[in-house]
């Protein structure tokens, strides 16, 4: 017999950690977005750790700015950002208040609220693809700036919040380099996912953006 997923809530001490603690430890738990348009839960699958400061791929990397204020804390808040001018990415606040630190949700297995999902992510060929990729789930979820900075312990009924779920075995977790991260950052095995899991999406490598050459007339 299957045992359920616990539902939990996570407490704020759990996103109080080192970010290369809390990451992979955020594999296997549910995550809820609650809007008027009803509930979606995913079981996470895959991850990234991003660390501020001291990690040339984040993008607190060079300080505060008013974009990335929310990663300096406290724990326990989302940061959502804009990214090729199209697509939202949904990150989750840890570590100590002043020391800039976050989790990029890559992917997830949507297990309450597909239907909803769908209506969304209408090109997802089946619900495995639903969040399979960071875009695609903060896409599936209706996840975009108007959500930075939500506390996922604003009340009863928050707009996100993390559930304890259930938890891979040690030996099915797995790290490895980010995905589209170049320059210094580009060989830091913070990306953690669960082995064998069909949600989780695809490595790709950095690839460099050349401009053109061509000179206008």
């Amino acid at each position: 017999m299957t045992k359920s997923p616990d539902r939990t809530p996570l407490a704020r001490d759990f996103f109080d950690r080192d970010v290369l603690e809390v990451a992979p430890d955020l594999l296997g738990r549910t995550l809820v977005r609650r809007s008027t348009a009803g509930t979606i839960e995913v079981r996470l699958t895959e991850v990234e750790a991003y660390a501020g400061e001291i990690d040339p791929g984040s993008h607190a990397f060079r300080g505060r700015t008013s974009r990335n204020s929310v990663m300096f804390g406290p724990p326990g808040h989302t940061y959502v950002y804009f990214t090729y001018g199209m697509w939202h990415c949904l990150n989750l606040v840890c570590g100590p208040e002043g020391r800039a630190s976050g989790v990029l949700l890559r992917a997830g297995e949507i297990n309450a609220g597909a239907r909803l999902a769908r209506e969304r992510r209408i090109s997802a060929r089946s619900d495995k693809e639903l969040a399979k990729g960071p875009a695609r789930l903060a896409t599936a979820l209706d996840v975009d700036r108007e959500l930075n900075g939500s506390d996922l312990f604003d009340g009863p009924a928050p707009a996100l919040s993390v559930l304890h779920g259930t938890p891979p075995p040690a030996d099915l977790v797995r790290n490895g380099p980010r995905t589209g991260v170049g320059g210094d950052g580009a060989h830091q095995p913070w990306r953690f996912w669960i082995d064998g899991d069909p949600t989780v999406s695809p490595y790709r490598a950095h690839t460099p953006r050349h401009r053109s050459s061509r000179k206008a007339t």
